[in-house]
């Protein structure tokens, strides 16, 4: 297996919400949770889980009244999901097999 293979943060839920806080500066919980769709526990649980490794910030806040949840991914968190996308596709790069070409008449 490739070292900079992340098993903790390759967990579809939250290889999601790194890759898409990567291009943010922050985002909001409910867009997480609407992109991802999944419920309000189970981001919960992934975000605390990233935020005790390192890989995200949380930032709580209230605006008018409602409370929001504001999550931006540290730069150790960067840095991992970068190590991880390389890997992954270094390990797709191994497996490529070159296409056969199709036959004339279609058959396969």
């Amino acid at each position: 297996m490739d070292p900079d293979f992340d098993e903790f943060l390759h967990v579809p839920a939250r290889l999601s919400i790194v890759a898409l806080l990567a291009p943010a500066d922050r985002v909001d919980f409910g867009f997480l949770r609407d992109t991802i769709e999944t419920s309000d526990s189970a981001l919960s649980k992934h975000l605390s889980a990233l935020a005790g490794a390192g890989y995200v910030s949380l930032r709580k806040s209230r605006d008018q009244g409602v409370r929001r949840t504001h999550v931006t991914l540290t730069p150790e968190g960067r840095r991992a999901f970068q190590r991880h996308a390389a890997a992954l596709e270094r390990i797709v790069a191994s497996a490529h097999v070159p296409q056969q070409p199709e036959p004339a008449d279609g058959s396969h």
